[in-house]
């Protein structure tokens, strides 16, 4: 029986997943702190409900996982000037080191995942990546305050 591709994406990514957290956890960081951490550098000043959203998790989880950051001197609330209910997130200067730690943690799990396929291989399956996420991307509307974060 042939693997469909839907099964393979997923068995993919699983498999990088788990790499991902076994190396994330020599410098002490979860792949969860990871990807808050890279969602906020690409949306800083997002609200906490926003960065649910785009988390794909419950805000009062989101809401200990900030704790948890904040905590650690890598993640700062503000006061959003919009909602005196809401706070804004933002990166600090420790959260923006600890996510260049991972950066070459990431690209050396990827160089990995994809020894013995040549460049244009690499290229095509990217640009078919961003398509299927294109596509479906458009399928789902983000609640309010992720398009106002």
């Amino acid at each position: 029986m042939e693997d469909s591709a839907g099964s393979l994406i997923a068995d993919v990514s699983r498999l990088m997943r788990r790499a991902f957290d076994e190396r994330a956890r020599t410098i002490g960081v979860t792949r969860q702190q990871w990807q808050m951490l890279s969602y906020l550098a690409r949306n800083e000043g997002i609200n906490q409900g926003g960065l649910a959203y785009l988390m794909e998790v419950e805000p009062i989880t989101l809401c200990r996982m900030v704790d948890r950051l904040q905590d650690s001197d890598l993640v700062e609330r503000r006061p959003d000037p919009a909602d005196r209910r809401a706070w804004q997130l933002f990166l600090t200067e420790r959260g923006r080191t600890r996510l260049a730690d991972l950066k070459p943690l990431a690209e050396g799990l990827f160089d990995e995942a994809m020894s013995g396929i040549d460049g244009k291989e690499q290229e095509a399956m990217i640009a078919v990546l961003k398509s299927m996420r294109t596509n479906l991307s458009r399928r789902t509307t983000p609640p309010q305050e992720a398009v106002n974060g």
